[in-house]
């Protein structure tokens, strides 16, 4: 066992909780299982193999940002409902009271 029922009960004072005797073996219980499986990680060979940032390889799925021309000012508000000038016309969303 790797983590004792003292511990436990320490680090959960430590965190201000009110743990039940039971609650304690539990944690005691699953915390002592991570150990012993992050030890057995531990034992494996990893010389030789290269850190990752990512399990798979990453593409980018966008494509690609090409300059090329756009509408004018007086194209782009052709079939607005309603305009001023180059500007679309939109009703106000915040009144003011004066």
């Amino acid at each position: 066992m790797k983590i004792t029922r003292e511990t436990v009960e320490y680090v959960a004072h430590l965190a201000r909780l009110d743990l039940d005797p039971g609650e304690v073996d539990a944690y005691t219980r699953q915390i002592d299982s991570i150990l012993e499986y992050m030890d057995s990680l531990n034992a494996l060979d990893t010389n030789g193999v290269e850190p990752t940032s990512h399990p798979v390889p990453v593409r980018c799925i966008m494509r690609d940002d090409v300059e090329k021309d756009s509408f004018t000012a007086e194209e782009s508000v052709n079939n607005a409902p309603a305009r001023i000038d180059t500007f679309f016309r939109v009703p106000p969303i915040i009144e003011v009271e004066e």
